[in-house]
């Protein structure tokens, strides 16, 4: 008999929120939202209040929402945030009007690292097989641990869970299925702090009737064709014909639509993965033109890809693919890239192929967002990075890009 096969996935439940009420404790089941701008909070509230501990910090003492003045987005919500519609992803101004009286807090990224580090550590002494997804999520394969198979996994599950919590004071939410796809979909069944297991045979009943979208993959223009073709649920895609799915969708994505609505995926646990891209990006306090504020515009084009680089040099990649993004003050979107003919992790080399990428878009509109991105990496010193390739694709010869940052800065915008 051959043994089941059982994935988790585990997503710590508002995580960024809630590494900040191990320090505020005062606030559980308040209405909290995390984003902004920088970290000036904790400061302001030691020197308010340096007789007490943070613990003891009245919670009528924290800024709320409604006062908040700004171009940030909100990184997580407590779930009594979320109630009245708050989101990830959202400005920050547009969350005010839906919940004003939450308190805002900043995100402290050096101690949200730390506690996924721990977390993932954790997890790996009780089951080795995780794939890291992020700073607050992981894949991990529960098929051959022992007791991996208990109860369909849900014995391990709750191992994990509870261990987690001793060692973090942090809970999470997991799901175990046959496979990644459906064990994303799991973890999000019952939280916060849930435990979700299904089998093959629970794919009719608890997963065709979920939204087309809970597919990992479907995005929302995909959702709104498939909404055209009055397919609204992960079933709708399942009853269509496989041929009738690749004619209205492309043979790849199509086909791959109609296994992911059947259930079917047979990615594996990947412990080590190689990084695709690199980028920093910044959403500016207030809008700034390319023209009347080109210095200012010029200073941080140029700082984010110094980081850029700096990020390539220290994790040891190069990359040939230079990209930019613009948000625009109406949140419309534009990216553009070029592929040089050669791989590098030098500031000034992708300074000068992103001011190309700068000139094939839009600046006459007002930018809320400006961002840097390297992608088709290799590892420094690898033969694929050190091999020189080849041909007229690239725009940007290595001749043209070595100049000085200064240089480089006179001809942003």
């Amino acid at each position: 008999m051959s043994t089941l096969r059982r994935i988790a996935h585990l997503d710590m439940d508002a995580f960024f929120a809630s590494v900040e009420l191990l320090r505020y404790p005062q606030l559980k089941g308040l209405p909290v939202v995390i984003g902004g701008g920088r970290r000036k909070v904790d400061d302001w509230l030691r020197e308010q209040y340096s007789d007490v501990p943070a613990s003891q910090i009245p919670a009528s003492a924290f800024p709320l929402l409604k006062d908040y003045v700004g171009r940030g987005v909100i990184t997580t919500a407590t779930y009594a945030a979320r109630q009245f519609g708050v989101g990830s992803a959202m400005g920050m101004m547009k969350a005010a009007k839906l919940c004003p009286q939450a308190i805002v807090l900043p995100v402290d990224f050096e101690e949200v690292r730390r506690y996924s580090r721990l977390f993932k550590s954790t997890i790996r002494e009780i089951a080795p097989l995780v794939e890291d997804r992020g700073v607050d999520e992981v894949y991990i394969d529960f098929t051959d641990v022992p007791g991996g198979q208990r109860d369909g996994g849900r014995s391990l599950a709750r191992l994990i869970q509870r261990t987690v919590f001793e060692r973090t004071a942090l809970t999470c939410s997991i799901g175990v299925a046959p496979n990644k796809l459906i064990a994303k979909m799991a973890s999000e069944f019952n939280k916060p702090n849930g435990i979700t297991v299904l089998y093959p045979e629970d794919l009719q009943l608890k997963i065709w009737p979920l939204a087309a979208r809970k597919i990992n993959g479907i995005g929302p223009k995909a959702e709104i064709k498939l909404a055209k073709l009055n397919l609204h649920t992960i079933g709708d895609i399942a009853a269509q014909e496989l041929q009738w799915m690749i004619e209205h969708f492309g043979k790849s994505y199509g086909a791959w639509m109609h296994e992911a609505a059947w259930g079917r995926d047979d990615r594996p646990v990947v412990t080590e993965s190689e990084p695709v891209s690199m980028s920093r990006e910044t959403t500016f306090e207030h809008d700034l033109h390319a023209v009347r504020d080109k210095a200012e515009l010029g200073t941080i084009f140029t700082r984010l890809c110094q980081q850029v680089a700096a990020d390539l040099q220290r994790k040891g990649y190069v990359g040939k693919t230079i990209g930019v993004k613009l948000r625009y003050d109406d949140f419309r979107i534009a990216t553009r890239d070029l592929t040089l003919n050669h791989y590098t992790a030098d500031g000034p080399t992708i300074r000068k192929a992103a001011g190309q990428c700068l000139k094939r878009v839009d600046l006459g509109q007002r930018l809320r967002l400006l961002g840097v991105r390297v992608s088709k990496l290799a590892k420094a010193g690898s033969p694929e990075a050190n091999a020189q390739s080849l041909g007229p694709s690239s725009k940007v010869t290595h001749a043209d890009v070595r100049q000085s940052s200064d240089e480089a800065t006179l001809d942003l915008f």
